[in-house]
């Protein structure tokens, strides 16, 4: 096992080479973390955060005053609050539902407005939406624009958008990778040196750069990447067959199943359609949180646990009740994340729960 470096200063006579100085710049644990992470997507280059949030924002930061954004319009709850801020830094962020085919040409057709970057989720969070990333790319590219792809719901066990055309790819550590649901963090992953001097630069002046045991600790989950996500992707197959199933379900939203909106999409760009489920239930999402048993009622995604959680009430709760019902993100919405644990068990759980309910 690499070790963990705690130091948050370094003595010059121990190094030959000089290299090391001080934690928030230089530490060697964080240093092997962002090989991997890098490894992970066949590029040179990563930098590891102190969370999503923290990366998210690295990224935004690159940006001056007047210029613009456009980017998906179902994006985590975090982000749709961090957009906010950064317009009041002059930068204007336009949100469209880039998964809509005809509504991303448009977004993205040279109409004489600068572009400078794109910001997309796929699948996206809480709906689960599907962005051609490829096609996004392309599209992004001609206008002179970066391609940035949050893939947290995804990984890179299931997919690398860098492979397809995008030029970062944006990551909560804290959810697949890390995969314990016991540490924080957040990393950029790209191949471009002149950014990656940037955002270090950026890092190290603001503080936003993990410490050593945090670092261990998401590669340590990194390890066990694909053997988690395969079990919580069949997690997430079953349960969604047995969600369509019930009366007391509405629409299931899972790209795995053919009437998905964006099935053929992700069949293309993923190598499995993900470990995440979401559904409009007919009853009460509290009453139902409250009656389910292996599921922990709690934010987050990506862990060993189960999780349940209305995102309303919860994940997107910062975000205008009237802009949460126009993206679709209603106050019946229930969204799953798959953990490890038995599929017939989760399954016999889940079903009580909402038969237990009113119809």
């Amino acid at each position: 096992m690499p070790p963990v470096h705690l130091a948050v200063t370094y003595e010059r006579s121990a190094q030959e080479p000089l290299r090391y100085f001080y934690g928030r710049g230089e530490n060697p644990t964080r240093e092997q973390l962002e090989r991997c992470l890098a490894a992970l997507e066949d590029v040179r280059f990563a930098t590891a955060y102190t969370s999503g949030q923290a990366a998210a924002e690295a990224a935004l930061a690159l940006l001056a005053p007047g210029q613009r954004v456009v980017a998906g319009d179902d994006v985590y709850g975090g982000t749709h609050t961090l957009f906010d801020l950064v317009r009041g830094r002059g930068v204007t962020i336009d949100q469209v539902d880039l998964a809509d085919p005809e509504r991303r040409d448009r977004a993205l057709a040279d109409d004489g407005r600068r572009l400078d970057l794109v910001w997309v989720e796929s699948p996206s969070n809480p709906l689960l939406k599907i962005t051609d990333i490829a096609e996004t790319a392309r599209l992004a590219h001609r206008r002179g624009a970066r391609l940035l792809v949050d893939n947290t719901l995804a990984s890179p066990a299931l997919q690398q958008p860098l492979r397809l055309g995008a030029d970062l790819t944006l990551y909560s550590t804290t959810k697949f990778l890390a995969g314990h649901l016991d540490v924080l963090g957040g990393a950029l992953v790209h191949d471009d040196p002149e950014l990656h001097e940037r955002l270090t630069a950026h890092r190290t002046t603001v503080g936003t750069a993990p410490g050593g045991a945090d670092c261990f600790l998401v590669h340590r989950g990194l390890k066990t990447l694909s053997l988690r996500v395969a079990r919580q992707v069949e997690n997430a197959r079953r349960i969604a067959d047995a969600l369509a199933a019930e009366p007391s379900v509405g629409v299931v939203h899972y790209p795995g199943r053919p009437g998905h909106p964006g099935h053929a999409v992700a069949a293309r760009q993923m190598s499995a359609p993900g470990a995440l489920v979401a559904f409009t239930y007919r009853g009460d999402p509290v009453k139902l949180m409250d009656r389910v048993r292996l599921f922990a009622a709690a934010v987050s995604l990506g862990g060993v646990r189960s999780l349940i959680e209305c995102p309303a009430s919860m994940t997107h709760r910062p975000v205008p009740r009237r802009t949460r019902l126009r993206l679709g993100v209603t106050d019946d919405l229930v969204r799953l994340s798959m953990g490890i644990e038995d599929p017939a068990d989760l399954v016999e759980d889940l079903v009580h729960a909402l038969r237990a309910g009113p119809a």
